[in-house]
């Protein structure tokens, strides 16, 4: 319950046995198919340019910045986290001229501010994190892209937390390169990084003055070997992408909304667990996370001894904080197949328990549960028809 990778459906983890093909054996070419119309209808696009890079998250927001930037473009990052710093460090490298717009952990992006940051520094590119790993903030997308839907900015949102586990609709929101990561929502192992370009990233990169400066993630040569033409480019990751597919599957047979409204759920009853707990939830209501829970850590308990507990005595991980945040707060993952009724209530029992023995003077009394249990009644009540984890379906093969 960190902030990924998450668990793994068994059915993911079976269809990894499959047997092993060369990355150009017809039978492989029809799970690459199949991998390109799942994405597709996970990022909600018709994007001809829909795969997943060979290699991790990270991989996927090198790719957009190498592919996007020429050396001399300005470049917009709005930064409030660890892992937009690294966006504006990788665009810096890319050969952009790198301008930041800041605001503090914890916090989301006003439209208005991201306007005025435009209209000043008049950028070619302008990047932005929707759910920010290191801070559990959910950047709200529709008011940014209103502001970015223009004809003289491509737009760059990394959704690797939020990609199947909070709403983005690329093609509705007029995006131009989102990437993600296959080990959060989306509950594959790491290694995968599915990306997607609008027909005007496409055109930018066919428009390129210079080559890519990387040879492995210049996506002029893998969209190639991703389209009908089939040209060898490297050895794809024949395993992973076998569980990608029976992801892919699993997330249609859920459905988006149903996906969505299981997500949102048990981050409800998780922050009303902690709260009735007596703990603080370090971003405010409105800008939260569905997938990726910040908790403050209270005066005179040790971050350390807390995890440590957990994970011994409960087999339960959560993750401290990052950067400016490290020492202050936990990091709680509620991503894909780990984000589940079961989970919200082993921990915060566990979690009770703990802090009980620390001295923490909170709730208790199991004041957590019951909340917790609240908030399932209602939705149930409601008829929200949301189950914890989706039903099991044998793996197809081949």
């Amino acid at each position: 319950m960190g902030p990924g990778p998450s668990n793994v459906d068994p059915r993911v983890l079976r269809s990894m046995s499959q047997t092993m093909l060369s990355h150009l054996d017809p039978v492989f070419v029809r799970v690459m198919d199949d991998v390109q119309d799942g994405l597709r209808k996970v990022f909600q696009t018709r994007s001809p340019i829909t795969l997943p890079i060979s290699g991790t998250g990270t991989a996927g927001m090198e790719t957009a910045m190498v592919n996007m930037i020429e050396p001399g473009d300005t470049v917009l990052v709005c930064t409030g986290g660890y892992f937009a710093n690294r966006m504006a460090e990788i665009a810096q490298r890319a050969g952009g001229k790198v301008v930041r717009l800041e605001v503090p952990w914890g916090r989301v992006f006003e439209a208005s501010d991201v306007r005025k940051a435009v209209e000043r520094h008049r950028p070619r590119i302008v990047a932005f994190v929707h759910v920010e790993t290191s801070t559990g903030t959910s950047q709200p997308i529709e008011p940014l892209a209103e502001v970015l839907n223009r004809d003289d900015i491509i737009t760059i949102m990394d959704c690797v937390a939020s990609l199947a586990g909070e709403p983005i609709d690329v093609e509705g929101n007029g995006l131009d390169f989102v990437y993600s990561g296959s080990q959060k929502c989306l509950s594959c192992p790491p290694g995968l990084a599915p990306i997607t370009l609008s027909d005007k990233a496409i055109a930018r990169l066919s428009e390129r003055k210079v080559p890519v400066q990387s040879w492995y993630l210049d996506l002029m040569m893998l969209r190639k070997y991703w389209s009908d033409v089939r040209v060898y480019h490297h050895t794809a990751p024949i395993s992973l992408n076998y569980a990608l597919r029976e992801a892919l599957r699993i997330i249609e047979e859920e459905t988006l909304p149903q996906l969505y409204g299981r997500h949102r759920l048990n981050h409800e009853a998780l922050v009303a667990g902690l709260e009735a707990m007596g703990l603080e939830m370090f971003v405010e209501k409105e800008a939260r996370a569905w997938t990726l829970n910040t908790v403050k850590i209270p005066d005179g308990i040790d971050d350390q001894d807390v995890r440590t507990g957990l994970l011994r005595r409960h087999g339960i991980e959560i993750v401290g904080g990052l950067g400016d945040l490290k020492g202050k707060v936990w990091r709680i993952g509620l991503m894909g197949y780990s984000s589940n009724r079961n989970n919200v209530h082993l921990l915060l029992g566990a979690l009770e328990e703990l802090l009980g023995e620390m001295g923490f003077v909170g709730g208790g009394g199991g004041a957590a549960l019951r909340a917790a249990s609240g908030v399932y009644r209602n939705a149930e009540s409601q008829d929200a028809g949301i189950a914890p984890i989706p039903e099991e379906k044998p793996v197809r093969v081949g």
